[in-house]
C-alpha cells in the first residue's frame, strides 16, 4: 500500500513537471524550463530508488544509475552554450546502464526477429539525419547502435523473464527510442510543430515506464 501511494504521488508530481516543463518551453519563463526539467527526473528518479528490490538487486541499481545518467544528460541539453555532445555521452552511458539492467536477469539475449524491425526503422530515421550530421556522425552512429541494443534487449529480456516488470521497461524502451528520433530530428532537419511537446511526452514517459518496472 505505502509503495502505490508513493508512486501516484511521484507519478503525479513527475507529471506536474512535465506539463510545467513543456509550458515553459513554448510560453516561457526560460527559468521555468530550467526548474521543472531537472525536477520531473529527480521525481522518476525517487520513484525507481523507492521501489522494493526484486529478486536481482543489481536491475534496480542499473536502472538508477541510468536515471542518474539521463539527469545529467538532461541538464546539458537544456543549457544555454551548445552542450550536445555532452549531453549524447551522458545518455550514452544511461542507456548503457540499462542494457546493463536488462540484461542481468537471463544474459545477452540473441532473438533476431525483435531485432530486425529495430534496424528498419533506425535506418529510416538515419537516412534522413544523415546530411545534416556533419562532424558528429560517427558519434551518433553509436550512440543509435548502443539505442538500437538497448531496445533490443529490453524487448527480449520480456521473452525469458516472467512478471510485469519486463513489458514494462521495454515499453519505456521503445518510447525512449522515440523520444530520441524525434530529438534529432529536430535538432539536425529544424524543428517540427510540436517537435518539443513530442520530444518531452516520449522521454518522461519512457524513463516513467522504466523507473515503474521496478515495482512491478
Amino acid at each position: 500500500m505505502w509503495w502505490q501511494a508513493q508512486t501516484l504521488a511521484l507519478s503525479a508530481g513527475a507529471l506536474a513537471a512535465g506539463l510545467a516543463l513543456t509550458w515553459g518551453e513554448y510560453r516561457g519563463p526560460r527559468a521555468l524550463v530550467y526548474a521543472a526539467k531537472p525536477l520531473a527526473t529527480l521525481l522518476i528518479l525517487a520513484l525507481a530508488a523507492a521501489a522494493p528490490l526484486g529478486a536481482d538487486p543489481w536491475v534496480a541499481r542499473w536502472i538508477v544509475a541510468g536515471l542518474v545518467f539521463s539527469l545529467a544528460g538532461d541538464v546539458l541539453l537544456m543549457l544555454p552554450s551548445d552542450r550536445f555532445a555532452a549531453g549524447l555521452a551522458s545518455f550514452l552511458v544511461a542507456h548503457l546502464c540499462y542494457i546493463a539492467a536488462f540484461t542481468q536477469e537471463a544474459g545477452f539475449q540473441l532473438a533476431p526477429l525483435l531485432l530486425a524491425p529495430l534496424l528498419v526503422a533506425v535506418w529510416l530515421v538515419y537516412r534522413r539525419l544523415a546530411p545534416g550530421l556533419g562532424s558528429l556522425r560517427i558519434p551518433v552512429i553509436v550512440y543509435i547502435l548502443v539505442i538500437v541494443v538497448m531496445a533490443w534487449q529490453a524487448l527480449a529480456r520480456c521473452t525469458v523473464v516472467p512478471g510485469a516488470g519486463p513489458p514494462l521497461a521495454a515499453a519505456g524502451a521503445l518510447l525512449f527510442a522515440t523520444s530520441d528520433s524525434a530529438l534529432a530530428l529536430a535538432r539536425f532537419q529544424g524543428p517540427f510543430q510540436g517537435s518539443q511537446a513530442v520530444v518531452y511526452f516520449t522521454y518522461f514517459a519512457a524513463q516513467w515506464l522504466i523507473a515503474l518496472s521496478l515495482g512491478a
